[in-house]
């Protein structure tokens, strides 16, 4: 038996032409010794030298056959131009007669090395490939249809095989299937490659020498990982190779079951791997899903990319009875429920155990993907510290609504958040957020009764005068918009119906976007500055409240008396005002805006703007999101509040009155002869279970005397989204924030509150057994007197790293940040800054931020900067010069993060750059 035939392709026979167009002319015979390619096409178009030529092929086993081809081409009067024909018959046997018609009047013999490298413009091969026809002939089947790119002068193995794969795998990016400049064939390419509709499928068709040869070339160049994956797309699993990565992830523990190990290799079949190859696969995957992850967040093809990839890993999971096992994982969906349940489950034990458990849900993988998932997961440990805490209660009117403004209200809006449950819907985790909602729920509803006996003893004698300790909301513009029209007239924006749990959320957003709370400075006290907080009138309803805080005065109106009376009251005072009401604040076609706003905050005019949109989303159910407000929920917020800042406006942020939100338990009506219900949450008549009888000169319905429930499940109307009106704290307090857009513009008086101390300690995680939040109020905000209290090592604000253990005459350790400024690096590098802050400045600035964790925000810090005397109003400037101190050699020692709303010090690189030669 002769040897086998040669198989010659398309692209074989286009370079054989190409090779010999000179000695074509008008011959239209050619013979190649070979046999064609079984399916390949028979009749196609080829350029040779400067025209182009019909072609077509036949294979023929014998001379006469050979001569019924030619016979048959050569008295077409149509047809293809040249006729090609392969065969294993030699030339002696064909005749000079036949093989006179033909090019080179002889069999073209293939010499594939030959034809490579002329298909790769090369003028050398590697000598590794003339021994290996199996990549010679793949290299001339698979070549695109624009030709393979340019090689060079040698072509390489490796760039024979890396062109080869691209072609065969279909990794190429171009509509020829070429290999751009640049394609990767990496692990990242493989795994996308894998997720491809016909890319595994096209790898299994090929001959099982190339399949064997590739794979072998893939697990050399990118790793073991690609030999796991090509092998399981041979065998038809390459849709699956990714999730089956992932799931391979359990064996990473030594201590597996044997069912688990079991259940895994059933997973993979015939194709199992060895653990090394398997840790080294799933690495391959995890990797390349963070990667997608990343992208997912911005990216709605990449999201679903890889919720296919992380769904069908589930599916397998789950007929593989390994769910359970994997809820450690930190890809899974499923992994990621099963760590949001321990969460709240861990949060009804304990604040510590819900910490613990949050933190690995926080390590989750699909954390990012799924922040209101994880939203609610923090509400839930924070409502645990929250309960942990000592039984509050209500001192007074003035302490209660303060405390809702600065601490119960941040209840309230986690328990939002808590009612309305996990967003996927998931009921195990839905029965642990009800039992924290109700314990919670309770602790509320107690000091709701106890605030409300406080507000039926004080409203009586309570007037705008005499107020007994509070702000009252008809005070609101003499005694917190006023002083800011001293510098630069302010932008009132009344946000009707904003509870305290509503502002809570705004102010976060708000700071964030480069605003500065202020609030009253107290001179002399030790107490820390708050939030203000005011208390509407009675009932707390838009028509008596929202008229009283405009007007200035105790009064019941429409717009129309507000309009008036907020003019009134800043004339009283010699300055001008505007009022606008919804139907003022539209602009024309082009400006979200109207110019008569615009020309408003470009004069020296006070500005006021009602926006209605919390109060009728409460009354009509048209609230975007069930748990939280945002900047962009409320029409025209960001856009006013944007315009301000352009105009360099202080902006106070108002409510008239706040809400109670229905949770599906309402009461009705309430029967009692007599009693009439004013609306949704005050009546007349007498007080019952759940309510308070309200009188006074604060009163202005009822002819003075109202019943107002205190209880949230009570109401009198129709159900609707939310309710106001009654005596419930989240109703009668009126939060308020006064908003700088520059530190300088803080008024005389008055100082900054930056949000570690706007929000309560129980908020923030713990670190080190107390809250982040504490740790930055902790820094002295006042210098003391006296000797310093002695510090062990390992206790007080600094551990042992952080102090100089010796005393000196009874002298107390000292800090990091006064080690610092005492170092002779320091002092070398004070020289190349001019003007350099005092060092007890500086050494204050790097205390603060360690013992805050090593982040603050610019207005904590200036807090932390007035304990030494030294009150920096210009942070960001004055921040600038403490990093050339600190930052040596261009070391990112101190900066800002977050855009510039938080400044972070780096403690282990400080330490490097001051004591080198100390141990970390």
């Amino acid at each position: 038996m002769g040897a086998a035939l040669p198989q010659v392709g398309r692209r074989t026979i286009e370079a054989l032409l190409a090779t010999h167009a000179s000695g074509l002319g008008d011959r239209r015979l050619v013979l190649v010794h070979g046999r064609y390619t079984a399916g390949a096409p028979e009749e196609f178009t080829v350029r040779t030298g400067e025209e182009t030529r019909r072609v077509r092929v036949s294979h023929q086993a014998s001379v006469l056959g050979i001569l019924e081809e030619w016979t048959k081409h050569r008295d077409k009067a149509a047809g293809a131009d040249l006729l090609v024909v392969t065969t294993g018959v030699d030339d002696g046997q064909i005749g000079w007669d036949l093989r006179g018609q033909a090019v080179r009047r002889q069999t073209l013999t293939v010499e594939n090395a030959e034809i490579v490298m002329q298909r790769f413009g090369a003028a050398g091969l590697d000598p590794r490939m003339y021994d290996e026809g199996w990549l010679l002939e793949a290299l001339l089947d698979a070549e695109p249809s624009q030709g393979w790119k340019r090689a060079g002068s040698v072509l390489t193995r490796d760039a024979a095989l890396r062109a080869l794969v691209v072609a065969r795998l279909g990794l190429s990016d171009g509509n020829d299937g070429s290999a751009p400049a640049g394609t990767a064939v990496d692990l990242d390419a493989l795994l996308t490659w894998s997720r491809t509709p016909a890319g595994p499928l096209r790898f299994a068709e090929l001959d099982q020498t190339e399949r064997d040869e590739l794979k072998k070339w893939l697990g050399e160049t990118t790793g073991s990982a690609a030999l796991v994956l090509m092998s399981l797309a041979e065998t038809g699993r390459g849709r699956d190779a990714m999730p089956l990565g992932l799931l391979g992830a359990v064996l990473r523990d030594q201590a597996a079951s044997p069912d688990v190990v079991l259940a895994v290799g059933g997973l993979f079949g015939q194709v199992m791997p060895r653990r090394t190859e398997l840790r080294s696969f799933t690495e391959a995957v995890e990797g390349a899903l963070i990667r997608w992850i990343g992208e997912a967040r911005h990216n709605a093809d990449a999201l679903e990319r890889l919720t296919a990839v992380l769904k069908r890993a589930d599916e397998l999971a789950e007929d593989a009875g390994l769910t359970i096992a994997l809820e450690s994982n930190r890809f899974l969906p499923s992994s990621f429920t099963a760590q949001l349940r321990h969460v709240t489950t861990a949060a009804r034990t304990s604040p510590e155990a819900g910490e613990a458990a949050l933190a690995e849900l926080n390590a989750h993988m699909l954390a990012r993907l799924n922040a209101d998932r994880v939203g609610v997961a923090e509400m839930a440990v924070r409502i645990a510290r929250w309960l942990a805490l000592p039984e509050p209660t209500v001192a007074s009117v003035a302490a209660g609504v303060r405390d809702q403004a600065g601490d119960w209200g941040w209840a309230d809006r986690a328990l939002a958040v808590l009612w309305a449950g996990d967003p996927e819907g998931d009921t195990a985790a839905g029965e642990d957020l009800r039992a924290l909602y109700e314990a919670a729920r309770e602790r509320r509803e107690r000091l709701d009764e106890e605030f409300a006996r406080r507000l039926a003893s004080w409203a009586p004698n309570a007037t705008a005068l005499h107020p007994g300790g509070c702000l009252v909301v008809e005070n609101v513009l003499a005694e917190a918009v006023r002083p800011l029209a001293d510098d630069t007239a302010p932008l009132v924006l009344v946000l009707d119906g904003m509870s305290c749990a509503v502002a809570a959320q705004l102010g976060e957003e708000v700071e964030r976007e480069g605003w500065t709370e202020a609030v009253p400075g107290k001179a002399g006290s030790e107490e820390e500055p708050r939030r203000m907080a005011a208390v509407s009138m009675f009932p707390s309803v838009t028509e008596v409240s929202r008229a009283s805080l405009l007007t200035g005065t105790a009064v019941k109106g429409g717009q129309t008396k507000e309009s008036s009376g907020f003019v009134a009251f800043w004339k009283q005072r010699r300055l001008d005002a505007l009022l606008f009401h919804k139907a003022g604040i539209e602009g024309g076609a082009g400006r979200f805006l109207s110019e008569e706003i615009m020309a408003a905050l470009a004069s020296d005019a006070v500005v006021g703007v009602v926006l209605n949109t919390i109060d009728d989303a409460l009354d009509k159910g048209q609230q975007g999101r069930r748990t939280q407000w945002s900047l962009g929920d409320v029409t025209y917020l960001r856009e006013l509040l944007s315009a301000a800042k352009g105009y360099g406006r202080p902006v106070v942020l108002v409510a008239d009155h706040g809400h109670v939100l229905e949770r599906g338990e309402s009461q009705g009506p309430v029967d009692d002869e007599g009693a009439g219900p004013g609306s949704a949450r005050w009546r007349t008549g007498a007080a019952k279970t759940g309510e308070v009888q309200l009188s006074g000169p604060r009163v202005l319905e009822g002819d003075g005397t109202i019943v107002a429930p205190w209880r949230e499940d009570v109401r009198y109307t129709g159900r609707r989204a939310g309710y106001h009106g009654g005596a419930a704290l989240a109703e009668v307090t009126v939060p308020l924030l006064v908003l700088v857009p520059q530190r300088d513009q803080v008024p005389r008086g008055w100082e900054a509150l930056p949000r570690e101390q706007a929000v309560p300690r129980w908020w923030a995680p713990y670190k080190g057994g107390r809250s982040e939040t504490a740790a930055a109020q902790e820094a002295p905000r006042k210098p003391k007197r006296g000797r310093p209290k002695e510090q062990h090592p390992g206790e007080g604000l600094f551990a042992t790293a952080d102090v100089v253990v010796t005393t000196v005459d009874g002298v107390a350790p000292a800090t990091l940040g006064e080690r610092v400024v005492a170092s002779e690096v320091y002092e070398a590098q004070k020289e190349y800054v001019r003007k350099a802050p005092e060092s007890k400045v500086v050494a204050a600035v790097i205390d603060a931020l360690a013992g805050a964790g090593g982040t603050m925000s610019p207005a904590a810090l200036a807090g932390a900067i007035s304990a030494t005397g030294r009150v920096r109003r210009n942070i960001d400037g004055f921040i600038a010069t403490v990093q050339r101190l600190l930052n040596i050699e261009g070391y990112p020692v101190l900066g800002f993060i977050d855009a510039g709303h938080t400044v972070k010090l780096d403690v282990t690189m400080l330490r490097d750059q001051f004591f080198p030669k100390e141990e970390t």
